[in-house]
């Protein structure tokens, strides 16, 4: 008798707001497997797919909407969600168990509320039409823009999203104020100590701070387009007013369907998530539990790991609040909040250190028995937040100074070392990362932080763990007898910025000198014989091709080409920022049609040709040489390409000459080689054309000059660039990528992106600029002048290979024979020609040989 196997019959699961919660629940409800059980559907109001909103005033220095996406365009589909974007879901049925939307009704069986908040207008006389713009959404961002032709702008509140709000307006290049009705800025996170702190920073940035204000209502002005008429009978002129202050639960489909509303607004929940019906859920900042509204997206995250655990079906611990701790950079300043920062617990004492010459100022708040952490307030200053919410979340016993905790130190807070955390530590709150689970990774053989961080998420939220989670992984590694050995190889007993510092110091020019001073054995390897061929092309520049350096190189260096993976070579002529003339162009196609090359034009604004045999090299590069062109570098580990767009040349949105800039910057830095290949883009324009906050440096005309942006890059590991200086003139310009790429140059590790070396650097972001900006090792014109020694050493490999038979000797297939390889034929393919292997030729459909 045969048996039917039926089919799982999916119930439907409806997500109504598609935010970072939103789409959080759905990599959720992903990774668990969920997708057997439901079909999703996700509804969300904006047009654009979940995008990061704790980096949303990135948006006005250059990143657009697209880099800014929580995941890629087709992730939903891939995965058999259904996306309905802009598509506003207006209306709950609970008893038919369907929502309402323009496009009509849509049944469920499980429903999850993740519409988030909206931002508090307070009802201000005139404070409507123009003048009343908020701050949330992309879309709010846009007409922030659009009004930005305006001199002077306010902000409506000085919380956290008000500073934001702030630096915002400061970067369109106005006038900024910041208006708050409470005594001092962000009054929830700090005291009147640390408002105050915090408000002398600001200030000193240029930013107007008006406290104690209460806007009674907003008039015409006489000098600016508005008047903000205030109770104490002052006023404030402004052309721009953006509210931020404040925000409430998004719970109008909730209440309209009847669900049960907490006291102050936000969707009741229990522990398990779940609003008054038992079919609907609610998540994030629409949602209420135990009367409290949760505004990070850490405990919003912690909702969504509690309803997509039960609709998968696994067990999970209960929702039961949310550590509301932060640490903030706001209009460049540090602050952090940890706890009880208020010292509201009964019998708490304070320690505070207070510093008025730097605006600095740290509280440790204290249980009454003195032997543990309730809170702390940090401004100017995060190094010490790390330890201090350790000590708070773990109940670790303080030491017998708990002022040792805050007082300054030459490297900040005393260390908590990672064998006093408990395995329950949380180490990554985005993704709630336990030391236990970074254990348990570790007990699964996984030694490399890359792998660590893609199999459990650490640190790719905020990033603000990643010191942390760096500590506590190798702390673990050397606890289960995983040497963390820094060597370079078996005949190198020292890291890449050892040997470094030995070449440089010691005018070492060979690999046989460093390894007769320096290392063990006779030869070398595959590992340490390129790396050092690397740095000894960084101090000296000296020629690749010359004798003593050809055996350092690997393949494509020694051969000057890319190999491809049929054994023929590729040929890249440097392109300078995309400008070519129509004789250069005529003579790459005449070439290409000579020597019979497939052409493709790049990402990065060349033109690649592929196909060459090795005894054609020299022939073609003799050819493009005297056409005018030189080596592209696409085969070194240096820089490769500086991409750019038209800039004020020719586009109507440009404010500066992004191609010229880009030709600067391109012929200063082709000759320099690195621990690994470096691209750079400028654009001309904030609308950012050339893609620059993908790049390792990337640079952003404004009105004023530059923006510089440092250590993105695309690749395996995306990662968008950092602002790092704002309004550079191009000699500033300049001088500061000088600095910032010898300082990678000099203490990067072996094959390490500039992204990954900026993850691992101890001080992160600050330092650097520190290091960069402020020259606070002495180190400025050192770097400087090991890069203009690079600089004038330059001479394209190319051209100096061609003027040595000796050197051209290697460029032969056969030893005893001048023709190709006889191995490799070529077939048509999409009207060009392409090589393979003989043995190849089976496997290819539809194609003719060609003689």
């Amino acid at each position: 008798m045969n048996s039917i196997v039926t089919p799982i019959q999916r119930e439907t699961l409806i997500i109504i707001g598609n935010g970072m919660v939103g789409h959080n629940c759905i990599e959720q409800l992903i990774e668990r497997g969920a997708l057997a059980r439901y079909e999703v559907h996700a509804f969300g109001e904006e047009r654009q797919r979940a995008y990061d909103r704790v980096h949303l005033s990135e948006y006005f220095g250059g990143r657009d909407a697209e880099s800014l996406a929580m995941c890629e365009a087709d992730y939903y589909a891939r995965h058999g969600v259904h996306a309905h974007l802009g598509e506003q879901v207006v209306e709950i049925d609970r008893e038919r168990k369907e929502v309402v939307t323009s496009s009509g009704r849509h049944a469920y069986d499980q429903l999850i509320l993740a519409t988030g908040s909206y931002p508090f207008v307070p009802p201000i006389p005139g404070a409507e039409g123009n003048s009343r713009l908020v701050y949330r959404t992309l879309d709010d961002l846009d007409e922030i823009r659009a009004a930005a032709n305006a001199r002077r702008g306010v902000v409506v509140g000085g919380g956290l999203l008000g500073l934001e709000a702030a630096n915002a307006l400061k970067s369109l290049g106005l006038e900024a104020h910041v208006v708050e009705f409470a005594p001092r800025l962000m009054p929830v996170q700090l005291d009147d100590a640390g408002g105050a702190a915090l408000k002398a920073r600001i200030e000193a940035l240029g930013v107007g701070v008006h406290l104690s204000r209460a806007t009674q209502e907003i008039v015409a002005g006489e000098e600016y387009a508005y008047r903000m008429n205030f109770q104490d009978g002052e006023y404030l002129e402004t052309d721009l007013i953006v509210f931020s202050a404040g925000i409430r639960p998004q719970d109008a489909l909730g209440r309209s369907a009847g669900l049960e509303i907490a006291a102050r607004g936000g969707v009741a929940i229990d522990n398990a998530c779940r609003t008054s019906d038992p079919a609907i859920f609610a998540i994030g900042e629409c949602a209420s539990w135990n009367g409290s509204v949760f505004g990070l997206v850490a405990p919003g995250y912690g909702m969504a790991r509690n309803v997509a655990a039960q609709l998968a079906g696994e067990t999970c611990e209960p929702f039961t609040g949310a550590d509301m701790s932060t640490k903030l950079k706001l209009l460049g300043v540090d602050v952090g909040s940890i706890g009880d920062a208020h010292g509201a617990t009964p019998g708490a004492k304070s320690y505070r250190f207070i510093d008025e010459a730097t605006s600095s100022y740290r509280r440790l708040v204290v249980s009454a028995d003195g032997k543990h952490v309730l809170g702390a307030v940090l401004v100017g200053d995060n190094s010490y937040y790390d330890t201090l919410l350790q000590y708070a979340q773990n109940g670790i016993k303080l030491p017998q100074d708990p002022s040792s905790l805050i007082l300054p130190l030459s490297d900040g807070a005393p260390a908590l070392g990672a064998d006093a955390l408990p395995d329950t530590a949380t180490i990554c709150s985005c993704h709630n990362v336990t030391k236990g689970a970074v254990c348990c990774q570790v007990d699964a053989g996984i030694t490399d932080l890359g792998e660590l961080k893609a199999a459990t998420k650490a640190g790719t939220g905020c990033g603000g763990c990643s010191a942390l989670l760096k500590q506590v992984f190798e702390h673990e590694l050397s606890a289960r007898g995983v040497a963390v050995d820094k060597s370079l190889c078996e005949h190198f007993a020292y890291t890449r910025q050892e040997l470094y510092a030995m070449v440089r110091v010691e005018g070492i020019i060979s690999f046989e000198e460093l390894l007769a001073k320096h290392g063990r054995g006779h030869v070398g390897c595959d590992i340490c014989k390129p790396a050092v061929g690397s740095i000894l092309a960084s101090c000296w520049n000296q020629p690749i091709t010359d004798p003593l350096l050809v055996p350092l190189q690997d393949t494509n260096d020694t051969f000057m080409a890319n190999m491809q993976k049929n054994g023929t070579y590729s040929i890249v002529p440097r392109i300078a920022g995309g400008e070519i003339t129509p004789d250069k162009l005529i003579a790459l196609g005449a070439v290409a049609k000579k020597y019979d090359l497939y052409t493709k034009i790049t990402g990065g604004q060349r033109i690649d040709l592929f196909g060459a045999q090795l005894h054609e090299l020299p022939d073609i590069w003799g050819e493009l040489i005297a056409a005018g062109f030189e080596t592209g570098h696409a085969y070194g580990k240096s820089l490769r390409t500086v991409k750019s767009c038209v800039g004020s040349t020719w586009c109507r949105y440009g404010v500066q000459d992004s191609v010229n800039m880009a030709l600067v910057l391109e012929n200063r830095y082709k000759g320099l080689r690195s621990p690994h290949k470096i691209k750079f883009a400028v654009s001309g324009c904030t609308r950012e054309c050339a893609e620059a906050q993908s790049k390792d440096i990337g640079v952003i005309a404004t009105e004023k000059g530059w923006n510089l942006y440092v250590a993105g890059n695309g690749g395996m590991r995306p990662r968008h660039a950092e602002l790092f200086a704002t309004d550079l003139d191009d000699a500033a310009l300049i001088r500061t990528i000088d600095r910032f790429l010898m300082f990678y140059v000099r203490t990067a590790d072996k094959l390490q992106r500039t992204s990954v070396w900026r993850e691992s650097l101890e001080g992160g972001l600050d330092y650097l600029k520190a290091v960069i900006l402020d020259d606070s090792l002495g180190l400025g014109d050192e770097l400087e002048a090991q890069m203009q020694l690079v600089v004038d050493r330059y001479e394209c490999e190319w051209a100096n290979a061609l003027k040595d038979p000796e050197k051209l000797k290697r460029f032969r297939t056969f030893v005893n024979d001048g023709r190709g390889d006889p191995d490799i034929h070529f077939v048509k393919e999409r009207d060009q020609r392409r090589p393979v292997r003989a043995s190849e030729l089976h496997l290819i459909p539809v194609t003719e040989e060609l003689n």
